[in-house]
């Protein structure tokens, strides 16, 4: 059971519950001028309803559809009286848009930023169990794409934002609210907004938006995971040529081979074992849920290494071996599409992750030493964005750690390194320390199962988890 407690990630299991089919009245009429507590399960129904009319606005990406989820949110946000700006619809393209609002506290401190992206990747809909794009709500789910990935977001943060502001809560930080396009395929989005609107966001300290990984296992929360820094993608190409001639007849030409042996020279490769400050914390966190010597050995993980047997045991999680070194994954490969024709080319992709210290030109050398063959050449295909990582001892960290602790007097909060990619960088390139949350508990099976995946769904349960959660942190955030 402890084997399974550190080999998957989620939140805890979703209890079913049957709601109205109808959207609930707004309970800003519901709220006089004293600040007053908000009705959280009204306001899980309301998120529902509006997660529901998000998900039917179909952004797959691409094309991506953005400018319509734009105009969505800026209806809400205009119905509850926040300002909000459509962006960028001539930088981004037709269709493509991106978003920003500010909810106005007193300013004596900077801005809080909650960041999503209202792009979505394809989904094939003989494969669900309802139309991916219906916004159903059955068995007190939420069903369609983007309901974890990362609609879900997006209406928890708006409704968090606004049961501040309807509840009469004080603030000294602004609350700015931004939806970005084209997450999903190329960060343009993000890209185009942080390059034409450092200006909005000049006053923001903090970020929060995708890249924490709660961890959940038979309905009990082990940790509370906060991204707090992120590997970066650095995909390589990898081309031999060659002569072409008839398959019947080897030559010492044919690039094929060569290729094989240099990849099968990289894919042996042991990178380096690196633990940073956010990793290190980590396993020092999730330590004390193991009995010794497991206990000593992620107390002390650099230590460990040198113990073969300690070694062995924490790189065979998948999870923990990226955390801790750069990682090379073959992906693609590409030779002649006819077998009895040795091709001009043999080619091949690299997914390349690297953390967030490691050197680029460092790492594209040892790259090319290790390939060991002057036939070979390689060449990035999509470069790093900036490194991101950030410090834990800030007054956001402390107030997420609150609001868990809140919730799960017993779980730690910890920081387990973010092995995909977000927008955070672009973000974090101006000065913002921007954090990875995830404000629900997903029964890890439904996570693996949805995201990405087929019959992606939440449930109303996790909603009002999630509205309450970020509405405690920004709070406690002031």
């Amino acid at each position: 059971m402890m084997r399974r407690f550190l080999t998957l990630f989620a939140v805890a299991t979703a209890a079913a519950a049957t709601v109205l089919t109808t959207l609930p009245a707004p309970l800003s009429a519901q709220h006089n001028a004293a600040a007053t507590q908000p009705d959280w399960d009204a306001l899980g129904n309301e998120a529902a309803h509006m997660l529901a009319d998000y998900i039917r606005i179909n952004t797959t990406n691409p094309p991506g559809n953005e400018l319509a989820s734009a105009r969505f949110l800026k209806g809400i946000l205009d119905r509850e009286g926040i300002e909000a700006q459509i962006l960028d619809t001539a930088e981004l393209g037709p269709g493509r848009a991106n978003l920003y609002a500010r909810f106005r506290g007193t300013g004596k401190k900077k801005a809080i930023i909650l960041l999503h992206h209202m792009d979505v990747v394809p989904a094939t809909p003989s494969f669900w169990k309802v139309p991916p794009f219906s916004g159903e709500i059955r068995d007190g789910y939420v069903w369609g794409r983007g309901a974890i990935d990362m609609k879900n977001f997006g209406v928890v943060d708006l409704l968090a934002m606004v049961a501040l502001k309807r509840a009469h809560v004080p603030l000294d930080r602004d609350i700015i609210y931004i939806a970005n396009a084209d997450e999903e395929l190329g960060s343009t989005g993000a890209t185009v907004f942080a390059t034409r609107h450092a200006d909005l966001i000049k006053d923001a300290e903090y970020l929060v938006t995708e890249g924490g990984q709660n961890y959940v296992v038979d309905g009990k929360l082990v940790y509370y995971g906060v991204g707090v820094a992120e590997k970066r993608t650095f995909w390589q190409g990898v081309t031999v040529t060659g002569i072409p001639s008839h398959g019947s007849r080897p030559t010492p030409d044919n690039p094929v081979p060569k290729l094989v042996a240099a990849l099968d020279r990289i894919a042996r490769y042991q990178t380096p074992i690196h633990p940073t400050p956010g990793v290190d914390k980590f396993f020092k966190d999730i330590s004390t849920l193991y009995p010794e010597p497991q206990r000593g050995w992620l107390a002390n993980v650099s230590g460990a290494m040198a113990d073969s047997v300690a070694r062995r045991w924490i790189l065979s999680n998948v999870a923990w071996n990226a955390y801790l070194r750069n990682t090379i994954s073959l992906t693609g490969l590409r030779g002649s599409n006819k077998t009895n024709v040795i091709p001009p080319e043999a080619y091949a992709e690299l997914d390349i992750r690297l953390l967030p210290d490691a050197d680029t030109a460092q790492f594209a050398a040892e790259l090319n030493r290790v390939a060991n063959d002057t036939a070979v050449h390689i060449k990035t295909i999509f470069g790093p964005k900036a490194p991101l990582e950030v410090p834990t001892n800030t007054d956001f960290f402390r107030a997420i750690e609150r609001a868990s602790h809140e919730r799960d007097p017993g779980a730690p909060v910890t920081t387990p390194m973010f092995t995909a990619a977000t927008d955070r960088p672009l973000y974090r390139a101006l000065g913002i320390a921007t954090y990875g949350l995830d404000p629900f508990k997903v029964d890890n099976a439904l996570y693996q199962e949805g995201m990405h995946g087929n019959n992606e769904r939440i449930s109303i349960e996790n909603l009002t988890f999630g509205v309450h959660y970020m509405y405690d942190i920004l709070r406690y955030a002031q």
